[in-house]
């Protein structure tokens, strides 16, 4: 049987999927990216809010309209919406022929024909027995997955659970192998990194997980992801210390507003989040730091706005991404009373992008006539387009340079900075 494929959703799933299609090719499947060819699709879908949840309805949708001009096409479909919405789903959509919840890789598999509904409890992590990836220098790991923290706005820990760990051998196994394979790039994900290995070990683990992976022969970089601020401690920040870990801190604070995060269920107030990223930055004068901000809260007023613009240029952010408030109905902030209206919430949000594009700006200017170190992904009309360590995939900037590459992409490559604009830079290789 011919598979093809779509993920949706955040990184964790396409880690999921990387281990995926290694049990479906151990199992005689094949995978194909041309549609026409294949015999059906696995979508993995993703269920955090409205727009997520829409763009997963939508592509079963477009399936299930492509099913009715190849009746014998099979459609599966699986992960956090299926997970969420159990019951609704199959009525609502016949046409698919198998849903399946957060269940292992190799279970989802193993199970793929078996049957019309398979549901379990979420069982989100698994062990590494092999993986598949694209050509991409990065691969996302995850480390973990479930969530125990109390945020108001998310649903995550009603879906998907409590907080679960890999053992830390296990994903040393797996970056090891990643690693052979000649990815230059590992990105640890989970909901939350900063609780790694607290369900399974009795402490915050992810100092010693960069410290094992760091002593991981070759020549790579470790980048970690999703750090909760109320949880990053002095052991976690000197973690970062070692050779291969980048200096990249993606720590998502949600607002700036003090009474704004108190009603988001989180415990720093503005001034413990500046005094936080102070410290990163005294001991790691290099560091990127990253955030993530919700616009349109319950509650959110102007002065609340004005208060999260402060913050933003006190602090200075190298990088951030805005989101409009997403009203779920299962969160304790769908029970909260002063709704914002979606004309001003999305008012608000072009607001802040502007002041953070001025910043953005500036920050990018450091990098002009330095030499830094970047990986490639692609050539578009003879543009060489990579990342240094200031940038994430997917979400971040980008470095062009004119020009080819002698012999094969393989490695990392000095380019010297000449031009930089509001997220993106100009180089030269040298």
């Amino acid at each position: 049987m011919k598979i093809y494929i779509v993920t949706l959703g955040c990184p964790k799933n396409e880690a999921d999927f990387s281990h995926f299609k290694h049990h479906l090719f151990s199992l005689g499947y094949e995978i194909t990216d041309v549609l026409e060819e294949a015999d059906g699709v696995v979508i993995n879908t993703c269920g955090f809010i409205v727009d997520s949840k829409r763009e997963s309805i939508d592509t079963i949708l477009e399936f299930a309209q492509y099913k009715k001009e190849k009746p014998d096409f099979k459609i599966f479909v699986t992960g956090c919406l299926v997970q969420r919405y159990p019951d609704e789903l199959p009525n609502e959509l016949p046409e698919v022929d198998g849903w399946f919840g957060i269940i292992p890789p190799k279970t989802l598999a193993e199970n793929l024909q078996k049957t019309k509904k398979y549901i379990t409890d979420p069982i989100a992590v698994y062990d590494f027995e092999g993986r598949i990836d694209d050509a991409m220098p990065y691969a996302y790991v995850k480390i973990a997955d479930g969530c125990d923290r109390a945020c108001t706005f998310c649903t995550i820990p009603k879906f998907k659970g409590g907080f679960v760990s890999r053992k830390l051998e296990d994903i040393e196994k797996e970056v090891s192998s990643l690693v052979e394979g000649g990815k230059k790039e590992i990105i640890l994900v989970a909901q939350d990194t900063t609780g790694y290995g607290v369900d399974l070990y009795g402490e915050q683990m992810l100092p010693e997980l960069l410290s094992r992976l760091n002593g991981i022969d070759g020549d790579f970089w470790i980048r970690v992801m999703y750090m909760h601020p109320d949880h990053i401690t002095d052991e976690i920040i000197e973690g970062f210390s070692h050779e291969k870990v980048l200096k990249y801190f993606d720590i998502p604070t949600q607002h700036g507003s003090d009474r704004l995060l108190k009603l988001m269920g989180r415990i720093k107030d503005s001034k413990e989040l500046e005094a936080l990223f102070d410290k990163i930055r005294k001991r790691y004068p290099e560091a990127v730091l990253r955030t993530s901000i919700i616009i349109g809260f319950p509650g959110e007023t102007k002065e609340d706005f004005e208060k999260l613009v402060e913050f933003i240029r006190r602090v200075e952010f190298d990088k951030l991404g805005a989101f409009l408030y997403s009203d779920e109905e299962e969160a304790a902030s769908h029970n909260l009373s002063g709704k914002v209206p979606l004309k001003t919430a999305q008012k608000r949000l072009d607001s802040l992008m502007e002041v953070q594009a001025e910043i953005s700006f500036l920050r990018n200017q450091k990098y002009l006539d330095k030499v830094i170190e970047v990986i490639f992904e692609e050539e578009v009309e003879g543009v060489l387009v990579g990342r240094g360590y200031m940038d994430a995939p997917e979400i971040d900037g980008n470095i062009f340079v004119r020009g080819k590459l002698e012999g094969k992409n393989d490695g990392f490559y000095k380019v010297r900075v000449y031009e930089s604009d509001t997220y993106d830079l100009e180089g030269e290789l040298i």
